[in-house]
């Protein structure tokens, strides 16, 4: 059994660099306890935001 969980995180960021994320826009989805599970929802998350091009979400884990 593993013990990493995974999670969906991102928002709209205040420029394309990346830097600093815009207050009230972040977004946090999970947790998942398989990766597959997050990539479904970071592609329907992405996909909702692809006309937005500084809107961004990754997949980051954890130990749980």
């Amino acid at each position: 059994m593993s013990n990493l969980r995974f999670w969906v995180v991102g928002g709209e960021y205040h420029s394309l660099d990346f830097g600093e994320i815009v207050d009230g826009t972040q977004r946090l989805i999970g947790p998942f306890d398989r990766r597959d599970e997050a990539e479904r929802n970071w592609r329907d998350i992405s996909e909702q935001h692809r006309s937005r091009c500084t809107v961004r979400f990754t997949i980051t884990q954890e130990n749980a």
